[in-house]
């Protein structure tokens, strides 16, 4: 049997709305990426932006295969898992490797790097 004709009218239009709402955050921050002006700011639009667009992609994806199957799609979720431990990580990476690239050349506006902190009174 088609998986499709077990899901009930109202349970796919749940489903195409969740969707449609998780590809639109996903196209805005990709919008954001081509449309802020420096790369600290460019960073953020895309990891917020998808990272929200993927959670209600995967809420449908959920759904559609509860409804159909009966059962819950756990490798779903643990896609979902693996993206959210990967996105910020790349994301503090690559911020972390601009900071120092930029450092090194001496850019405007970025302060130097601190050194470290050796304790509240100065001494080991």
């Amino acid at each position: 049997m088609n998986v499709l004709a077990a899901v009930p009218g109202w349970v796919a239009l749940v489903i195409g709305a969740l969707v449609i709402a998780g590809a639109l955050l996903a196209c805005i921050g990709s919008a954001g990426l081509l449309r802020l002006d420096t790369f600290y700011r460019r960073v953020h639009a895309p990891t917020l932006g998808t990272t929200l667009g993927m959670y209600l992609v995967l809420a449908g994806t959920i759904v559609f295969f509860w409804a159909g199957e009966g059962r819950p799609a756990l490798h779903v979720i643990l896609i979902g898992v693996c993206v959210s431990i990967t996105t910020p990580i790349s994301l503090l990476l690559l911020a972390r490797a601009a900071l120092a690239r930029d450092r090194r050349e001496g850019t405007a506006g970025i302060p130097a790097a601190d050194p470290p902190a050796t304790g509240a009174d100065g001494g080991e």
